[in-house]
């Protein structure tokens, strides 16, 4: 017995040694996996730095790309296109203009009733209609025939008193979404349909004449006096309520800027003459690009994946459209390199499954346990019961990628100001900066405009930080951004009374 008992407590102790190595194994191997997710933020963290000495060199490298593309066809990623809008709305036009505004599937008719002084907007009007989806597909004609109609019928509902006080033939704004060469304020031609349209018919043809044509057959006076982008109504809204407006951004689901350039300096347009002396360029940063951008492995992938690959660089490390869809990317790493994460999702999987608004609300949420980032996790990337550690790593990954995307925007910005030295250097001239020259401050306004900066708080206050940082406590008080509403709406509608009203219209020039 005492030889039986030994063996028992010997095979009892070598069991328990088993067992207790077992679980020391597999207290190791977790520990080790949770460590490989840990590197995976760390080296995310790393390649997504944005120093300041890092966001000059992008805004170097976005002022030299501006001069370039202003000087030649061709000669930058950014096409600098010129918008032929001399003349921006002042706060004294006065009377009442229209706006259509058609960027999907979706497009707006506007009224705005003018007071003659900055930012007396009296009123405006506005009423959304849905395009038919076979309008889509079909002939020029039909599409703007259905367009004509649907503003014949809103202007038959303004009433009497309206018709006896407006004799004059009525004015109107087209902001129109689509990829257009402009040959004038009022003219430009449809260079292909993109967002669901496909209407041979339309392209290569002036898309302001299709429109006039349609109000003509409809009986309707109404001229078209401007045809511009979004980003365009955007400055003209902002210059409207503050003169030292000179530039705008649109940072939401897409992005990109404009500003005020002296006419002298659109080299590739020599000869150009304005009344003004300025012309507004739009420049479609989206597809600015410079190795200074700090590009990640998950941004090359996105990018391959993407429908226009190499295309539309600087827009898919910064706007709304992507963001989301980066951070899925990361986790979906991360889930690869530990089972904390619970079972596998094929959700995580799914290209842009993770919407930006989800990721941002992610990013903001302030619960003690992170609820919110445990239901999108759940809900939408079917991953539930994801430990309160892994949560915050998930918070953590969209810090990286917000901060990155909103100090990058700053930069652009500041590039542009920099370009027309706005920005305390002096600005540039022949792709030379001239540095050693004291600049002068002006007080400086960017309108802005996007939800990504409007409703995305962490976002807007990192862009806010990074201005800051970039142009120094001496300079950064002269530069105001200011947030805009609408301006793809009203600010067509102010474009049309600039341009309708050659008294009324401001004579700006870049000094």
């Amino acid at each position: 017995m005492g030889r039986l008992g030994v063996g028992l407590a010997v095979g009892c102790a070598l069991a328990a040694c088993i067992v207790a190595a077992a679980m020391v194994g597999k207290r190791v191997n977790k520990r080790s996996k949770w460590l490989k997710m840990v590197k995976v933020l760390e080296e995310l963290e790393e390649s997504c730095d944005t120093t300041v000495f890092r966001l000059k060199q992008v805004v170097d490298a976005m002022a030299v790309e501006m001069h370039a593309g202003l000087a030649s066809e061709g000669g930058s990623k950014l096409k600098m296109l010129l918008t032929y809008v001399d003349k921006l709305p002042n706060g004294r036009e006065e009377g009442t203009y229209y706006a259509l505004d058609l960027g999907g599937t979706n497009f707006r008719v506007l009224r705005v009733h003018l007071g003659d002084q900055r930012s007396a907007i009296l009123g405006q009007d506005i009423e959304r209609q849905p395009i038919p989806q076979h309008l889509m597909t079909s002939t020029s004609e039909d599409l703007f025939d259905f367009i004509a109609s649907s503003l014949k019928d809103f202007i038959e509902k303004e009433g009497n008193d309206l018709e006896q006080t407006s004799p004059r033939r009525r004015e109107l704004g087209f902001t129109f979404s689509f990829p257009v060469k402009q040959s004038s304020v009022s003219s430009g031609i449809l260079m292909k349909w993109t967002k669901g349209f496909a209407i041979e018919d339309t392209i290569g043809r002036d898309v302001s004449e299709c429109l006039q044509l349609a109000l003509s057959r409809k009986g309707l006076d109404v001229r078209v006096a401007a045809l511009i982008n979004d980003t365009v109504g955007t400055l003209a809204l902002g210059h409207y309520n503050d003169e030292d407006t000179v530039a705008a951004v649109i940072i939401g689901t897409g992005t990109n800027a404009c500003y005020l350039e002296r006419a002298d300096a659109i080299i590739k347009c020599q000869g150009l003459l304005t009344t003004s002396g300025s012309m507004v360029v739009n420049m479609e940063w989206g597809n600015f690009w410079s190795s200074h951008l700090p590009r990640t492995s998950y941004d090359i992938d996105l990018d391959v994946a993407s429908p226009n690959p190499n295309d539309q660089g600087f827009e898919k490390m910064i706007s709304g459209m992507y963001l989301g869809d980066i951070v899925r990317r990361v986790l979906l790493r991360m889930s690869k390199q530990s089972d904390d994460f619970g079972p596998s999702s094929s959700k995580l999987a799914v290209p842009f499954v993770l919407r930006t608004p989800l990721m941002a609300a992610m990013h903001e949420d302030d619960s003690p346990d992170l609820s919110e980032v445990a239901k999108i996790l759940e809900e939408v990337l079917e991953l539930p019961d994801v430990p309160v550690k892994v949560r915050k790593l998930v918070v953590k990954v969209c810090d990286v990628i917000t901060r990155r995307a909103a100090r990058l925007a700053a930069a652009g910005i500041v590039g542009i100001l920099k370009k027309i030295g706005r920005d305390g250097s002096g600005g540039i001239a022949s792709g030379k900066f001239r540095s050693n020259r004291p600049s002068r401050m002006r007080r400086t306004v960017v309108a802005i405009e996007g939800g990504l900066y409007t409703s995305y708080t962490t976002f807007r206050e990192y862009l806010n930080e990074a201005m800051a940082e970039i142009l120094g406590e001496e300079v950064s008080p002269y530069v105001i951004l200011r947030v805009m509403e609408d301006g793809s709406g009203t600010g067509a509608a102010l474009v049309a009374a600039a341009n309708s009203a050659p008294e009324a219209a401001d004579t700006v020039q870049l000094q």
